[in-house]
């Protein structure tokens, strides 16, 4: 009987479940991903719900079911991603006790002074959004007493599975100010009186517990399933691309843009919207812009967007120059929360127009990997596209010509396929 492994990715708007199995029964990097077959696939839309701890343990259980009992009973191991940033209070029971704060929830501004005054200068930490920002924000509301744990969603979601409190991994608990260097916490942030209630960080694909005996027997799924710590959705993509050689990058080309790009050197800047994942050995230097996808489905649905990139002439750069945002304010390469759109002028033509447009965001790219390397990185060697963009080859030309590096479309761009590479990979605790 072939061993699985399974990976789950809790994305903004659903949920999708992979199971890979390994024929050459050896584990795998990342690199090796070949090796790694897909044996099955689902999905599940959210809709719109007032519980949201409830919306994700259905749909992580219904994803589960969905799978066929005879692979089921195969599964050896399971990661589970979730979006970076969102984030859970639970009491002592891992009970949720107030609605989770999500990834873009940014009413950590009101403490943002405060977040200044306890971390360091330009710290990833300092952001409205970052988990650091939520927790300061909730120890100010008055049910903060009942908290017994603070955990990401991907850290609550295997929770539900193996029933051990108090874990995560060192991707989602970077910007809760976690020192990926060190592999602890920070004294400043030891220091302050909810220390308690941080969990215990472990390298993603570390071995948690194996999976409780009531869910194994409820759930069809063997005994010795184990459940790993996971990692955040855009590392999870990164993985799945299957890079592994300082100089490479993948970009996804999603709502926003995302740019990670591995490198033996370490990028702290947070003046720039630039922060370093660690990666084994390796670090996974990026930032993220508000450009991107988004903006381009304000002015075009899918199929205009596919049909006036045909007509485009890819080999002469637009004389366009946009910073293409749907509101102020952009993070990575200008972080600059009052940084104002540019979408001016518009031509009549919109062939003219969209070739602005995605001559625009190559341009930012561009910029950004620039950024990247004045400050340190390994040389750009190589990009990687994942995300809806990618599939679009006018921008794919573009970009090559901006970036002045080869650019091609990652085999696996689903971010479960990289979050079941961790789980394959099996780290002991």
């Amino acid at each position: 009987m072939t061993d699985l492994y399974l990976g789950i990715d809790f994305g903004t708007s659903g949920a999708r479940a992979i199971s890979l199995s390994d024929p050459q029964g050896v584990a795998v990097t990342p690199s090796d991903n070949n090796l790694a077959e897909i044996q099955f696939q689902t999905s599940r839309p959210f809709t719109q719900s007032e519980n949201l701890p409830a919306l994700w343990q259905n749909t992580l259980f219904q994803l589960i079911d969905q799978i066929p009992k005879t692979l089921r009973s195969q599964i050896r191991a399971i990661a589970i991603n979730g979006t970076s940033s969102t984030v859970l209070l639970c009491d002592q029971k891992g009970a949720p006790i107030a609605e989770p704060l999500l990834y873009n929830d940014d009413r950590g501004a009101t403490v943002l002074d405060r977040v200044r005054a306890i971390a360091p200068i330009n710290h990833t930490v300092i952001s409205a959004t970052s988990s650091f920002a939520k927790l300061l924000w909730w120890s100010q509301q008055p049910n903060f007493s009942d908290a017994r744990y603070f955990l990401h969603q991907a850290d609550w979601l295997a929770f539900l599975l193996h029933r051990q409190l108090g874990f995560s991994d060192y991707h989602n608990s970077l910007k809760l100010g976690y020192d990926a260097e060190r592999l602890c916490y920070p004294d400043w942030l030891k220091a302050l009186p909810f220390e308690k209630l941080l969990p215990k960080v472990v390298a993603p694909g570390t071995v948690i517990s194996a999976i409780s005996p009531t869910v194994a027997a409820n759930c069809h799924l063997r005994s010795d399933c184990l459940i790993c710590a996971g990692t955040t959705d855009s590392i999870a993509a990164f993985l799945a691309s299957g890079v592994t050689t300082p100089g490479e990058a993948v970009t996804s080309l999603g709502s926003t843009l995302v740019l990670k790009l591995l490198s033996e050197t370490r990028i702290e800047a947070g003046q720039y919207g630039i922060y370093s994942h660690r990666l084994g050995n390796l670090w996974l230097v990026g930032g993220a812009s508000n450009t991107g996808g988004a903006v381009l489905r304000h002015f075009f649905s899918d199929r205009e967007l596919a049909q006036l990139s045909d007509r485009i002439p890819t080999d002469q750069e637009s004389l366009l120059d946009y910073y293409p945002l749907l509101k102020p304010g952009d993070r990575f390469p200008i972080n600059d929360p009052r940084l104002p759109p540019q979408l001016e002028p518009r031509p009549d033509d919109p062939v003219t127009f969209l070739h602005g447009l995605l001559e625009s965001i190559a341009r930012i790219e561009a910029k950004g990997y620039r950024l990247l390397q004045s400050l340190g990185t390994n040389t750009l060697t190589r990009v990687y596209s994942a995300g809806g963009g990618a599939k679009n080859q006018a921008w794919q030309a573009i970009r090559m010509r901006q970036l002045g590096v080869s650019v091609v479309r990652s085999s696996q761009t689903e971010a479960a396929y990289g979050t079941a590479t961790l789980a394959l990979k099996c780290n002991p605790h």
